[in-house]
């Protein structure tokens, strides 16, 4: 074969990217909610950018989160393909449901995004501000049920905030956890609770259309675009950001796991997560490598000791 034309193949050969990755993603929750609108925002933006050829996602709800999280830990050690996406929710979980299986046995990749909480009652309640929630809270905490994700999540330790922060026992609110948004936000509608508690992105939709009101919500600052005062604009104060992550599995390989980083680090620079993230009011809080470890540590730490605060863990 002529010398050139074995060298151009050669060359052609080398210059031929590698595949990429297939991934599967584990949502450990019911379809709608934050964790399942992650994994499939994940999906959509990792192959429309041409970072992955192949994303699946799967639901494995149940016990905020832990119950797939056992099952991720359990099948998927050393499989460079699968992820699960996870968060301040699973941290408080874990604390609360005594969970033999914890993040220490995933292999984190990076904290992804923030969502201010949402504190909303269907349209046809007689409470039309937080101050009129909180009115109600304090002449009997029992008598305003909270529709939430799972039992030690954001949701369930902002409505226990929200009740210390005014005077009320934390530990005498009547909270109702669902495993999906799906499922708190049904019965949000139905006016089967006195109020639902969860990501704004989660409700959104249904506050656009006039099905919902919105009393506030939990950030720092106002939403953009989003007219609702903050929790300490309307009275409480306190401010609280839910967090989300995405971990690999355990037992991977230096080099895999490089390479999964450097894969979310490009779906994280990509128009289509930026433009998501715009569409559904998250905070890009993208944060990876050791600096990531070193803070989902102090967030463990710093849940366990608002759970114990608010009487949710001993």
């Amino acid at each position: 074969m002529n010398k050139l034309l074995l060298a151009a193949l050669i060359s052609g050969a080398m210059a031929v990217p590698a595949f990429a990755a297939d991934y599967t993603i584990m949502a450990p929750a019911a379809p709608g909610g934050g964790w399942d609108q992650t994994a499939r925002t994940m999906q959509e933006a990792l192959q429309s950018s041409g970072i992955s050829g192949n994303v699946q996602v799967t639901n494995v709800p149940g016990a905020g989160g832990t119950i797939g999280l056992a099952q991720f830990v359990n099948q998927s050690a050393g499989n460079p393909n699968a992820l699960i996406v996870g968060g301040y929710v699973m941290v408080g979980a874990i604390l609360t449901n005594a969970s033999p299986v914890t993040l220490e046995e995933v292999t984190p990749i990076a904290r992804l995004t923030g969502e201010a909480v949402a504190i909303v009652v269907p349209k046809n309640s007689d409470l039309k501000t937080l101050a009129d929630l909180v009115a109600k809270l304090k002449a009997d905490a029992g008598s305003v049920s909270w529709a939430g994700g799972s039992a030690g999540g954001a949701d369930h330790i902002t409505a226990g905030l929200i009740a210390k922060t005014v005077g009320v026992d934390p530990t005498t609110i009547n909270y109702i956890a669902y495993s999906g948004g799906g499922e708190a936000l049904a019965a949000v509608l139905g006016a089967q609770v006195t109020a639902g508690i969860s990501g704004y992105s989660e409700f959104a939709s249904q506050i656009e259309a006039g099905e919902l009101r919105l009393l506030a919500v939990s950030s720092d600052e106002r939403i953009p675009g989003v007219d609702a005062p903050t929790l300490r604009e309307a009275g409480v104060d306190m401010a609280l950001q839910n967090w989300r992550m995405v971990a690999a599995a355990p037992g991977i390989t230096a080099e895999q796991k490089a390479a999964i980083s450097a894969d979310i680090e490009k779906m994280v620079n990509s128009d289509a997560w930026k433009t998501a993230l715009e569409t559904k009011g998250w905070v890009n809080t993208y944060l990876a490598g050791d600096a990531f470890d070193v803070q989902l540590d102090a967030d463990i730490g710093a849940t366990e000791a608002i759970l114990k605060d608010i009487g949710l863990v001993q």
